[in-house]
């Protein structure tokens, strides 16, 4: 069953961010800010309302556990967390644009996307407490482990996808990064080697406005995603708050990628709501008029608007999704609390394969200096 509107295409709920030549970027948009679908001339998708409703389940939940993380975080439980909040539209849909043999390469913020390719919140939530070195298997969901060294996963990814052509296998490749993370030389060379070699790949940037305290403004002089033009490849700029229009733009990409007509970059233009991670503190660079104009945009109330407009979903399908959210997050509470305490000395356990005179120099030193605390036990210094 189609749910798809004709009505007209409509810029409303896009960018008003100016390039250096003063134009507003082409923004794809497929559901305004006020859920009114709308067509574009390039990118559209047709989706059942059961599918529409997995959207909406998919960004509910990943929002209901990242939530529950950060009040872990502040209970103690965790060491750190960086919140996915108001990006929720960017990942699910462009996770649920890849197939299970496609390979991600994600930062340290993708927890939509590990939802969608099957990696459970508590091996999330586990790396964060200090327990375990990401907790998943790369290999059983084709889904890398976090990558906290800024830019770096794009090189891994262009590398990654430069072997899936020489296999000649039809599956492409997807890497994920921010808007501070295309100033790093990292990811001009990785677009690079993947023109020059027609890789498979798609850069997916999250573009939600702000590299910690510093302003897209002080990353570029133009659309992020009219970089890929100076490197040979098409880039594209689509409504991060749009699940549709990111989940058919994505789609798109990688198809694009499979067929052989290598890299694509994806800007998708979105809006952190929460600080940087738990350790930082959002209103001593930007204004709170400024998160208030974000929510009018919220990715799920958007979401929702459309689903009430075509009847796709009723009282008691919200009332299924709030109950499952309540249920995640009571395991997600629960799992994270039974974990046993992070011990500090297995951080030397696995820098070298072989061991190295350096790291046992280091561990030693950090032995003796728990030991100097006089009320030191065995896990009490953390």
């Amino acid at each position: 069953m189609s749910v798809k509107s004709t009505a007209a295409r409509s810029s409303r709920g896009g960018a008003k961010r100016r390039g250096a030549a003063g134009q507003v970027p082409e923004l794809v948009q497929l559901l305004t800010p006020e859920g009114e679908r709308v067509e574009h001339s390039e990118y559209s998708i047709d989706l059942s309302p059961e599918e529409l409703r997995g959207l909406y389940r998919d960004m509910v939940l990943t929002r209901r556990f990242d939530a529950e993380a950060i009040t872990l975080q502040r209970q103690g439980e965790l060491g750190l967390w960086a919140s996915l909040l108001g990006q929720e539209a960017a990942q699910i849909g462009s996770g649920r644009a890849t197939r299970p043999d496609d390979y991600v390469f994600p930062t340290y913020r993708e927890h939509g996307v590990a939802w969608t390719r099957g990696v459970d919140p508590l091996n999330l939530l586990g790396m964060f407490r200090g327990v375990n070195n990401g907790g998943w298997d790369p290999s059983t969901n084709n889904f890398q482990l976090y990558t906290i060294v800024i830019g770096s996963q794009t090189l891994h990814a262009t590398g990654y996808a430069m072997g899936v052509a020489k296999d000649g296998a039809d599956s492409a490749v997807i890497a994920y990064f921010g808007d501070g993370a295309s100033s790093q030389g990292d990811v001009a060379e990785a677009f690079t080697f993947s023109a020059v070699y027609n890789a498979p790949v798609v850069f997916f940037c999250q573009n939600n406005q702000w590299a910690i305290s510093e302003p897209t403004e002080k990353q570029t002089r133009v659309p992020l995603y009219q970089r890929a033009a100076g490197f040979g490849f098409p880039g594209v700029r689509v409504d991060g708050n749009d699940v549709l229009a990111v989940l058919a733009v994505t789609r798109a990409a990688l198809e694009r990628a499979r067929s052989g007509e290598g890299p694509m970059l994806v800007e998708a233009f979105t809006y952190r709501m929460g600080a940087h991670t738990t350790s930082d503190d959002a209103s001593r660079y930007r204004l709170d008029t400024e998160r208030q104009e974000w929510e009018a945009k919220d990715p799920i109330a958007r979401l929702k608007a459309y689903l009430d407009k075509e009847k796709a979903a009723d009282d008691a399908f919200y009332a299924e999704v709030e109950a499952e959210s309540d249920a995640l997050a009571k395991r997600v509470r629960e799992g994270v609390r039974a974990m046993p305490d992070p011990d500090p000395m297995t951080i030397f356990d696995n820098v070298y394969a072989d061991g190295h005179a350096l790291v046992d120099e280091e561990r030693a030193q950090f032995a003796a200096y728990r030991a100097s605390f006089a009320d030191t036990q065995e896990g009490a210094v953390r």
